[in-house]
């Protein structure tokens, strides 16, 4: 399969610059995943789309600000430093760096903002551009508190703007807790108190695993062909009482509904015993869903819209349907829905 298939044409005011006015405020395509039926909604409608007994899950991570904006030293040029993940040693980062032509190894950078600063060197290249920083606090400042302060938030490239205070909110699930993603888990930011609240009392379960999303979970598809395209490894942590929820749904044979895709792959990454049951583990998963994966957990997939010759929307096609996925991007695009992590939903059945 090639991925000019996953292709799709987008008018480039349908990507949303901005969250909506309020949560769960978006609207919210329903897909039949078996024959395609489409239908129209509000984000705030999903406790009347779901059936008491489903079983939701949620991605818990919480993103950190994950930008660093200075100069380089000497010169004062513009510099910007992406944290990716840990590096190798304290105190260092694997990290993407502008320009990366003049940031080799040994280069300097400085990042200042309220009051803390943050100095930068290059300790090493790799591929793909990637860098080894070390980063340290002339003041003696831990260095995650010092990250917070200095940091700008990590919006994706196609959000148009920088960030704004604003973002360090909105930019985040309200049920986010375990800090590690350089990306929004960004179906879960529809959700509200009162969302939650109407799903409970309609008798509908919900947990929350963990995966910290990194650069893998949105890196290009360099490749023509979707066989030949590998994602980067992300860690992901399953407790014992989402583990023990999942083993009761798939044993009462109740619907397992996953939101988003970090949360799809991170379910269909689990091990599984004998008797089909979930244990509570951790790890690291580099699984790419794409068409021809046979799904063991996800049954319902809550889902923003993503970009083309993506390998979210892979994903999205290997639980729906090649066809039946582009034919409901076509229907939301004639009927200007909002693209991509601010924008609308999918919800798919």
């Amino acid at each position: 399969m090639l991925v000019s298939e996953f292709d799709f044409d987008l008018p480039p005011e349908l990507i949303a610059q901005e969250p909506p006015s309020e949560r769960g405020a978006s609207r919210l395509l329903r897909l039949g995943r078996h024959d395609g039926a489409i239908s129209h909604h509000r984000f705030s409608d999903l406790p009347d789309l779901l059936t008491p007994g489903d079983l939701l899950v949620v991605n818990d991570t919480r993103v950190f600000p994950a930008r660093l904006i200075g100069r380089r030293l000497p010169g004062g040029g513009a510099a910007e430093c992406f944290l990716v993940r840990p590096g190798p040693d304290p105190d260092t980062w694997v990290a993407l760096v502008h320009p990366g032509q003049r940031l080799g190894p040994g280069s300097q950078m400085v990042f200042e903002r309220g009051g803390h600063r943050i100095d930068a060197e290059v300790i090493s290249r790799h591929f793909h551009g990637r860098r080894v920083v070390r980063l340290r606090t002339p003041d003696g400042t831990a260095l995650r508190d010092a990250i917070h302060v200095v940091g700008h938030m990590p919006l994706p490239p196609y959000v148009k703007r920088q960030d704004t205070p604003a973002d360090r909110e909105r930019y985040q699930t309200v049920y986010a807790r375990a800090e590690g993603s350089i990306a929004a888990p960004t179906a879960g930011l529809h959700f509200t108190s009162a969302i939650f609240d109407a799903l409970r009392q309609r008798g509908i379960e919900r947990v929350a695993l963990t995966l910290h999303v990194g650069y893998g979970t949105f890196q290009p598809v360099r490749v023509e062909n979707v066989d030949e395209h590998r994602m980067e490894a992300e860690h992901f942590e399953i407790e014992p009482e989402a583990a023990a929820a999942l083993s009761r749904a798939r044993a009462g044979n109740r619907r397992i509904v996953a939101v988003g895709t970090t949360t799809t792959r991170t379910l269909e990454s689990l091990a599984l015993s004998d008797d089909g049951s979930v244990q509570p583990q951790r790890g690291e998963t580099a699984l790419f869903i794409r068409p021809g994966h046979a799904f063991r957990l996800v049954s319902g997939l809550i889902t923003n819209f993503h970009l083309p010759r993506s390998s979210l929307l892979m994903l999205v096609s290997a639980f729906a349907g090649r066809e039946h996925v582009l034919a409901a991007y076509r229907e939301a695009v004639a009927a200007r829905y909002r693209f991509y992590s601010y924008g609308d939903a999918m919800l798919i059945l």
